[in-house]
């Protein structure tokens, strides 16, 4: 088999797992992100909330990583967008952003963090 004809293949295999309800999520945006969670036996939603700092996008390996600030202290988390642990995503808010990667939101603390929002 050629290069292409492999390409073809793991496309269409792909394809039945993508996702195709998602918002358009763009990078500055506040998202809420429902994740699911199985303790024992037991599976419940927890909501994460945040901006999205980057984006990577290669089909169904298409990542966002969420920061959000918890007393003081920065967290980020990687999310794949098409993974079936993710029960939902939401965008409460977009802001004007100028780069790709806002990775210079982890040196910014407080009101200085923050985005210009975009009202539609």
């Amino acid at each position: 088999m050629s290069k292409l004809n492999i390409q073809q293949t793991i496309n269409n295999v792909e394809k039945g797992f993508l996702k195709e309800n998602l918002p358009v999520i763009k990078i500055g945006d506040n998202v809420k992100i429902g994740v699911k969670i199985i303790e024992g036996n037991k599976e419940r939603v927890q909501f994460y909330e945040g901006t999205v700092i980057a984006k990577k996008n290669s089909s169904i390996n298409t990542t966002i990583t969420v920061r959000k600030t918890l007393q003081g202290i920065g967290i980020e988390r990687i999310f794949l967008i098409h993974s079936p642990k993710l029960e939902s995503i939401t965008v409460l808010r977009s802001s004007k952003v100028r780069r790709s990667k806002l990775y210079y939101l982890r040196n910014l603390k407080g009101k200085a963090s923050r985005l210009k929002e975009i009202f539609k």
